[in-house]
């Protein structure tokens, strides 16, 4: 039975299929809300659309710095242009439906620095749980008072945060993801995460959410006034919808669930024409985000000569070309 729905899972006709349902539902739910949606486009100021990209930008680099601290944890530090490199273009694979190409990408990138695989892979899986956990957490200190409605309609998602802050205490973490490199055939790790480096990667997702949540908030001023009880609704209700997001791998980046729990949350300071309008500026503007600092990542790679190498199965060829390049670099901490 699990072999079969695993197949089912990965059917790439069943996740077209249901991409396809989300957004039809979406799309009709825009439809109803449009006359309200098209006057609240219109009051916002380029201004505005500049800030908030800039919150967004600024706070998934937060992100991708605490993936960077759990990497340096594991053993394998890593400049922090180098980091955004490799960070910022794999990023882009999240937009595929499926949730594992990112995931790919960002190993095999980080191979090509000489990172062990598996190493690689414990640090995203590591990151994608803080900053899981985290997210959950937000949501649950601030939307209950402010949105305690939609607090009680996703209690579900907030009731996991107690199972993620014990799965992330190092001797419980360390041991889940020796079992799942052995699942996967991979050589179990040197050493297990510590408190000390989960803390310091807490610190930087925390630092992100509230970034993030200014992304939201300055559209919301932008169409309704500064108000403050917006600012803890904006955090929350991003952290919420995309923790949420997340969890739906089947739907490339979270398209159309994100949104609608968004536009949920934006409810109690914002009429739900007005709220609608901002969801949708801010999946825009995340997008943008995405593409900008995946460009920047890439322009920086390409100033340092280095190898940019994906799922390739030529394995002996892309570590030759690695050394041929750390070579005649002469510095590869430099990198």
């Amino acid at each position: 039975m699990l072999p079969r729905l695993a197949r089912l899972a990965g059917d790439p006709r069943l996740r077209f299929g249901l991409l396809m349902v989300v957004l039809t539902c979406c799309g009709y739910g825009l439809y109803t809300e449009w006359p309200q949606v098209v006057p609240a486009l219109g009051r916002l100021r380029w201004y505005a659309v500049a800030l908030s990209l800039v919150a967004a930008m600024t706070g998934t680099s937060c992100q991708m710095l605490a993936w960077r601290t759990i990497l340096a944890d594991l053993g394998s530090p890593l400049p922090v242009r180098t980091a955004g490199r490799i960070s910022f273009v794999a990023q882009l694979g999240k937009y595929v439906p499926g949730g594992v190409w990112a995931v790919a990408a960002q190993v095999e990138l980080s191979h090509d620095y000489r990172i062990p695989r598996a190493r690689s892979l414990a640090a995203v899986l590591v990151s994608l749980i803080v900053t899981l956990g985290s997210g959950l957490a937000v949501a649950l200190v601030t939307l209950p008072f402010v949105s305690p409605g939609l607090a009680r309609h996703y209690w579900w998602v907030l009731a996991a945060v107690p199972l993620v802050g014990i799965g992330l205490c190092p001797p419980v973490l360390g041991r889940l993801l020796d079992r799942a490199l052995a699942v996967s055939r991979s050589q179990p790790l040197g050493g297990w995460p510590s408190w000390r480096g989960l803390r310091n990667a807490l610190g930087w997702n925390l630092a992100g959410w509230v970034l993030l949540g200014a992304q939201v908030w300055v559209l919301v001023a932008s169409m309704s006034g500064w108000r403050t009880a917006s600012i803890l609704v904006a955090i929350g209700g991003y952290a919420l919808a995309f923790s949420a997001g997340m969890l739906l791998v089947v739907v490339p980046s979270g398209i159309g669930a994100r949104e609608v729990i968004l536009a949920l949350a934006l409810t109690p300071v914002l009429p739900h024409g007005v709220a609608i309008a901002v969801a949708l500026t801010t999946r825009g503007i995340a997008t943008l985000s995405d593409l900008a600092l995946g460009a920047l990542g890439s322009i920086a790679g390409r100033r340092r000569r280095a190898p940019i190498a994906l799922a390739s199965p030529d394995t002996g060829q892309q570590a030759s070309a690695t050394v041929a390049v750390l070579s005649r670099a002469g510095r590869p901490e430099e990198i």
